[in-house]
C-alpha cells in the first residue's frame, strides 16, 4: 500500500507537459467520513449465486491476491437450500468476509404487472403483506443458518428488519445492506434510507462526484458502488475515477460487476457455466482496479480485512403507533 493523500490523477505528468492540466481538487470536496477502522473503503465481489461459485471466487482470489470483504448474492435466501447457505457462511467465516443474501420476493419475480411497464410502476419492491414475510421469513432463516448481512429492496422491509435486529429476532449485528434496485440518488433519501436502519447502501453508478460529495455532507453511512455495473444497472465503467470516487464518497464499497454479461438471477444448474465464468471475471476485474489505484498512489486506506460493521449511525426513533382498532371511526 501506498499513501494516498496525494495520488497521481490520470494521465496527469503527460497531460502537464502538453499544458492540459485539470485543475487541483478542492479540499472541500473529500469526505470527512470513514468506516470505524479508520479505513476509506473495502471491497465486494457480488453475485456470487451459491456455494460453487463461491469456491470460484475464494481460490481466484487466493492466486490473484484480492482483498475481500464482502462477498454478496441475488437470487436470494430462497433459492438456496440450508445446506448450500451453511456452506457458504462457514467458507466466507473461515476467511473472515461478511456474506450478504438477497431477501425474499420482489418486483420482477411477483405477479404484477406494472413493474413491466414503460413507467416501473412500483420498481423492485415487496408487494403486499405476504412480500414483506416472505422477506423476513428469509432473514431469520438466513441469519439462524450463520448469515450476518442482509440484502434489501424495499423500504417497508428495511425498517422491519433493523425494528426485528433492535427487539433481538435477528441477531442485533446482523447488518442490512440497500439493494442498488432501489438505491437513493439524492442526499435527502440517502438519509432516509439510513434512518430507516440502512448499514450501506447502493448508490446508482451513474452518480456524479458532485453527487457523492453532496450525500457526504449529510450522512456517514457507508456506500456501495459499482465500479463497472451490470448491464442491467447501466454498464457503467469507471475505472479511471476509483481514487476520486474514494476521496469523494467514502466510506466506500467497490463493488466489481460485470459489463457485458447475461443477466444470472435467479440462478439455476442450467446457468452453472455462465455463473463460474463470471464469477472468475469480476475477481479479474476486482484485481485490474486495485492495480490502476496503485499505480496511481491511491491504494492506501484500506480497511483491515475482517472489518464488517459500520459504526455508529443515526436512526429514526423505534416507536411505533398502534394499530387502529377496527371500529375506530376518523
Amino acid at each position: 500500500m501506498t499513501d494516498s493523500s496525494s495520488p497521481r490523477r490520470p494521465g496527469e505528468p503527460a497531460l502537464a507537459a502538453l499544458g492540459l492540466s485539470a485543475p487541483a481538487p478542492a479540499p472541500a470536496d473529500t469526505s470527512p467520513h470513514a468506516f470505524p477502522d479508520g479505513g476509506t473503503w473495502r471491497t465486494e465481489i457480488p453475485s456470487v449465486e451459491g456455494p460453487e461459485a463461491l469456491a470460484v471466487v475464494l481460490k481466484e482470489s487466493s492466486r490473484l491476491d484480492v482483498p475481500i470483504h464482502r462477498i454478496s448474492q441475488g437470487s436470494g435466501v430462497w433459492m438456496l437450500s440450508d445446506t448450500e447457505i451453511v456452506e457458504m457462511a462457514e467458507a466466507t467465516a473461515e476467511r473472515d468476509i461478511e456474506l450478504c443474501l438477497f431477501t425474499g420476493p420482489r418486483g420482477t419475480w411477483d405477479t404484477g404487472a406494472s413493474v413491466r411497464t414503460d413507467s416501473h410502476g412500483a420498481g423492485l419492491r415487496a408487494r403486499g403483506h405476504d412480500a414483506v414475510a416472505g422477506c423476513v421469513e428469509d432473514a431469520v432463516r438466513a441469519t439462524e443458518l450463520g448469515v450476518k448481512c442482509l440484502l434489501v429492496a424495499d423500504e417497508g422491509v428495511l425498517w422491519t428488519l433493523h425494528r426485528a435486529r433492535e427487539q433481538g429476532v435477528i441477531p442485533r449485528d446482523t447488518t442490512l445492506k440497500v439493494s442498488a434496485l432501489i438505491g437513493p440518488v439524492n442526499p435527502a433519501s440517502y438519509a432516509v434510507f439510513e434512518r430507516l436502519g440502512a448499514d450501506s447502501l447502493n448508490v446508482p453508478s451513474d452518480l456524479t462526484l458532485a453527487h457523492l460529495t453532496e450525500i457526504r455532507r449529510v450522512s456517514a453511512a457507508p456506500m456501495d458502488l459499482y465500479v463497472e455495473a451490470p448491464d442491467d444497472l447501466g454498464g457503467y465503467v469507471r475505472m479511471y475515477e476509483i481514487a476520486e470516487l474514494i476521496r469523494r464518497g467514502a466510506p466506500l464499497y467497490l463493488k466489481f460487476g460485470l459489463a457485458k454479461a447475461p443477466g444470472i438471477y435467479p440462478y439455476g444448474g442450467h446457468l452453472r457455466d455462465l455463473t463460474l465464468d463470471t464469477a472468475r471475471e469480476r475477481v479479474r476485474r476486482g484485481r485490474l482496479a486495485l492495480d490502476l489505484l496503485a499505480r496511481h498512489g491511491a491504494d492506501g486506506g484500506m480497511s483491515p480485512l475482517g472489518s464488517r460493521l459500520p459504526g455508529t449511525l443515526d436512526r429514526f426513533s423505534l416507536t411505533v403507533p398502534a394499530p387502529l382498532d377496527a371500529t375506530d371511526k376518523d
